[in-house]
Parts: structure tokens; sequence; C-alpha cells
């Protein structure tokens, strides 16, 4: 949905056989699946949990059968459970921290390999500004979005000699399903500090991913 749906038709209409997961929406899922396939391009969405290991094996071994090689990773699993620090649960921290942060280790991890293998790849890590501004009753998901960029960094230090890139974007506030369940109080006071005054579309977002999947951005990493 939202920012994943529109990255993967961006990709998709720019060559490349896509395969995307999803958790719960098994309609919209097949219906992504046939908008792809109308562009001229393969996909397969596939119902996967990318904050297990277990089943991010399954999944990377899945698309590793159907396609062959992994030349770009979009890693972009987010929840979000606020709540004010006195009223934050252990159950509400684990939860984000796992879905946001944990998924992002377990896949980049099971990708490097064939990556380093084909001696290229493009991972893209979608974090978010709140990771790097904070924001009050989102400690669990301003700390998974900031860990992002730190795990990021490093891992790109590691694999760069492979060829192999890793960059973070940080979105500001995008319009989705997600964005649009806040309070309309709190989304007034986010435009109001919005250069541009108003929301940023998934569309943006899935352009920069574009640039970052492609060899326009062959000399950019860590960023």
């Amino acid at each position: 949905r939202g920012i994943g749906r529109a990255i993967a038709l961006k990709l998709a209409n720019e060559g490349a056989n896509i395969a995307f997961t999803y958790m719960s929406s098994a309609d919209k899922a097949k219906a992504l699946e046939k908008e792809i396939a109308d562009l001229g391009q393969t996909a397969i969405g596939i119902r996967s949990d990318a904050s297990s290991m277990q089943e991010a094996e399954t999944l990377v071994e899945d698309v590793l059968a159907k396609f062959e090689t992994i030349d770009i990773v979009v890693n972009n699993a987010g929840i979000t459970k606020d709540n004010l620090i006195l009223r934050l649960s252990e159950e509400q921290w684990d939860q984000v921290i796992n879905t946001n942060l944990k998924s992002i280790f377990n896949i980049t991890k099971l990708v490097s390999r064939p990556m380093m293998k084909q001696k290229q790849g493009s991972i893209i890590n979608i974090s978010s500004i709140v990771g790097l501004t904070g924001n009050p009753g989102q400690s669990n998901y301003a700390a998974s979005k900031a860990g992002i960029v730190g795990f990021s960094k490093s891992v790109s230090k590691e694999l760069s000699s492979r060829n192999i890139r890793v960059n973070v974007i940080a979105p500001g506030f995008i319009g989705t399903e997600m964005t649009d369940n806040l309070d309309e109080k709190v989304k007034a006071d986010f435009i109001s500090k919005i250069p541009m005054k108003r929301y940023g579309s998934t569309e943006e977002v899935a352009n920069v991913v574009l640039f970052l999947a492609s060899d326009l951005s062959s000399y950019i990493t860590g960023q």
C-alpha cells in the first residue's frame, strides 16, 4: 500500500521485475501484481513478515528461485504504536522496533551474500524525518527510524568494496493511509513546519528511490 505500492509501480515502469511483500492486504496484492504485469514486467506478491528471520530467509530464497538475482532492495515495512513514554508498553516498544528496525537487519543480512556474488546491488532503507527530529508520543517509532540511519551508514562501509550501495530516505509528512489516521491538529502542526506547506506524495518518494536504485547514483552510498 501507500509508499510501497508507489515504489513498486515506479520501478516496474522503468523495466524492473518486482517481488513485493504484504501482510494482510491479499486483494490489493493481487491487484498490484496485475497492474505490474500490464506494464510488461513480472511481479510476485509474497505474504511475509520481514521481522521474522525465518520468514525473511524463505522470502529471499523464493525471490532468488524466481528471478536468480536480487539487484535492488527497498526496506519499507513500518508501523506506529504511539504513546507517551509513561504509558508506552513494552509490547508497543517491541512491536515497532521489530517491524521497523529488525526487519531491515534481517533482509539486509540475507541479501548481502547474493549481492556480493553479483558484485553489485542497491539497498534503500526507508526511515522517517521523525528519526532525525524526534516527536512527542513517538519515542519507539523515532528510535526505530533513527536506528535505520546508524545501521545503514555502518553496513554501507562494510559492503562498498563489493559495489553494493546502502542509502536511506527519510520522508517527511507523506499522504498515506498511515498518516491519514493522525489527529487533525497534529497534521496542521506538521504542515505549518513544512516549507512547501503540503504533504509529500508517495510518487515523490518513489522518484528518490528510482534515483538511488539506478546508475545515476553510482557514487552515492552511506547517505
